[in-house]
């Protein structure tokens, strides 16, 4: 049988209105079903980044209490045998009321002793001593998370084996991570022989970043022996 010519173009699909018909649902569909797919893949990963941030900031911070409380017991054990320290090994106490916060302070400033708490730059003055006990930490919940809501005067208390030293906040700076002045003996004048008894605590800044540092510097008030008990500053503690 012969169909007119228009017939025919219907029935074999050359027909550019019936092609044109068919195919346009179809690309919106694979294109809808592309776009769900890919937004469950983005979502996935965004939950991966968040718990792995939710790891780094809090799973950390609740690690370094958990060592802090070790490193008490260690602390206690070494001021009995009235041992010398190793690198990484704790060293003494430090508390800032203001912050309701106390820490063990350990020997050195590498990664691995910062990860434990706050450290103290080795090679450098004692508590007490003429010059300039510089002190490290992480900027985190555990560590020196509010160390910007010290003010002038506030009492910072450092315990040794032997006696207690209370410094007096000074003054807050925000400086570049190259301005290392601020942790030499004398930060007002690098290389000159120190005529302060001071304490400077250091560490990242804003908050979250890296490219700034928090600087605290205090001076030495007072000294008590361990015989007189604890501090009248550390009394609400």
């Amino acid at each position: 049988m012969n169909y007119p010519p228009s017939s025919r173009r219907a029935f074999d699909g050359h027909s550019p209105g019936l092609h044109a018909e068919n195919e346009r649902p179809l690309t919106r569909t694979v294109w809808a079903r592309r776009l769900n797919v890919l937004g469950e893949v983005l979502l996935t990963l965004g939950l991966v980044v968040l718990l792995f941030a939710a790891y780094e900031f809090w799973g950390k911070a609740w690690r370094m209490d958990r060592d802090q409380h070790g490193l008490d017991r260690d602390l206690d054990r070494l001021w009995a045998l009235a041992a010398p320290p190793e690198p990484g090994q704790p060293i003494g106490r430090l508390y800032i009321p203001r912050l309701h916060k106390k820490w063990v302070v350990v020997k050195g400033v590498t990664p691995a002793a910062l990860a434990e708490g706050p450290g103290r730059y080795p090679g450098r003055d004692e508590p007490g001593d003429l010059g300039n006990v510089a002190i490290a930490g992480h900027r985190m919940p555990s560590v020196f998370w509010n160390l910007d809501r010290l003010r002038p005067a506030d009492p910072i208390v450092a315990e040794t084996r032997t006696g207690w030293y209370v410094y007096r906040v000074v003054r807050l700076r925000v400086v570049r991570p190259t301005q290392v002045e601020v942790v030499a003996r004398d930060p007002d004048r690098p290389g000159r022989r120190p005529s302060r008894r001071l304490m400077t605590l250091t560490t990242c800044n804003p908050k979250f970043e890296n490219y700034q540092r928090l600087v605290v510097q205090a001076e030495l008030s007072r000294v008590q022996s361990k015989r007189a008990g604890r501090p009248a500053e550390l009394a609400a503690r």
